[in-house]
């Protein structure tokens, strides 16, 4: 069975971040993992050190811009799920798949309906994918992944923060997705917030995953633009993480 985890939250509370850290816990057992960059903004590939050569988005295009140049009896969904697989990044560790941002102005209903049955089928192929979702509610409702066995909302541990995980814990049940289990990792936590943390999530049923502390070796690494993917086991964010992974039984 694949596990299926996706990581949401506001801009700025480090979710690409949490991201890379969990990937580099889920790649140490020679799992097959697919990381899924899902955010337009497209970061998760320098929070892992590496290049991409191709983007969902670039395929999109292409059935958007072919689609009536097909013959008729061709089969358009075998064709973008080619096309799919063409966008497949292969790294050492892992395999990378890049959503990229639409450039065109053109509706992208007919495609994401074709994307939805192949990444179904794709994710099959991997003992775990992890998507690292844009910012926001929207992309919910697109439900490209409809099923999700952990759905982990990075906040920054305050209070709108914590409102942001209970909307998108609420948002999911009216949307009916197929989501087992939703959790808060609160981000760059202190000593001195760690309890009202806690307090904020219990104050609002959520199930507060774990408090990934301020690194100063993440913040040295993002004044130097150096990736995360590899980030030293004294890390004490590394540290919280695997806590995090293991309380998933990662």
């Amino acid at each position: 069975m694949t596990r299926i985890i996706a990581v949401t939250g506001k801009g700025g509370t480090g979710k690409t971040a949490i991201t890379a850290m969990l990937m580099r816990h889920l790649v140490k057992d020679d799992n097959l993992v697919l990381a899924v960059d899902a955010d337009p903004d497209t970061n998760l590939p320098d929070a892992l050190g590496c290049e991409i050569d191709h983007t969902l988005g670039e395929m999109r295009e292409f059935m958007l811009n072919e689609r009536d140049n097909f013959p008729p009896d061709s089969n358009k969904e075998s064709v973008l799920e080619s096309k799919v697989y063409e966008a497949i990044n292969e790294m050492d560790d892992y395999d990378l798949l890049v959503m990229g941002r639409p450039e065109g102005p053109g509706c992208y209903c007919y495609v994401n309906n074709l994307l939805r049955g192949i990444m179904t089928r794709l994710v099959t192929n991997y003992d775990a994918v992890i998507i690292d979702t844009e910012a926001g509610l929207e992309h919910f409702s697109r439900k490209l992944i409809p099923e999700i066995d952990d759905l982990i909302v990075v906040t920054d541990g305050s209070k709108r923060g914590m409102q942001t995980g209970e909307r998108i814990r609420q948002l999911v049940g009216e949307l009916e997705t197929k989501v087992k289990n939703v959790y808060v990792v609160a981000n760059k936590v202190t000593e001195s917030n760690r309890e009202l943390i806690e307090q904020n999530a219990k104050d609002l049923d959520l199930r507060l995953l774990g408090a990934v502390p301020v690194d100063k070796i993440i913040e040295e690494r993002d004044l130097k633009g150096l990736p995360l993917f590899d980030l030293p086991d004294e890390s004490v964010a590394i540290k919280e993480i695997n806590n995090i992974a293991n309380d998933l039984n990662l």
